[in-house]
């Protein structure tokens, strides 16, 4: 049996992937992959994601330069989860310049911004869309 057959895809042909730093194990960010983006981030040693809005392959850093070098992948126990354990190029995951997407805390019933931008996004992406 196929690597990938052993993955269970949901209804729309994805798989949730969480990227997560391999040295200091902070979740980045979480995105989608399709069979594809998978069997690419394997065979290339990087992050290669699945953009549901653009409908096409988002290879991790083609604008922003902030690629995600692959250390491991891992498999969660019902296998419909991937996790990669990244180097993040830049210190810089989110397309918002921070360096995890997971920048806001629920603190006295609101959602509290507790990290700074690193780089304004605008400097990032010098007329692209962001990731």
């Amino acid at each position: 049996m196929n690597w990938l057959d052993q993955i269970n895809w949901n209804e729309d042909g994805l798989v949730p992937a969480i990227a997560q730093d391999h040295q200091t194990g902070r979740i980045l960010m979480m995105a989608w992959m399709n069979r594809e983006a998978l069997e690419l981030t394997a065979a290339e040693h990087r992050a290669i994601y699945w953009s549901r809005s653009r409908g096409k392959l988002w290879r991790k850093g083609e604008e922003s330069g902030h690629v995600q070098k692959l250390h491991e992948l891992r498999l969660d126990c019902d296998a419909d989860v991937i996790v990669l354990m990244v180097e993040q190029v830049g210190g810089i995951a989110c397309h918002t310049g921070r360096e995890s997407c997971f920048y806001r805390v629920f603190e006295n019933g609101d959602w509290k911004t507790v990290e700074s931008v690193l780089k304004d996004p605008r400097t990032i992406y010098a007329g692209h869309a962001h990731e």
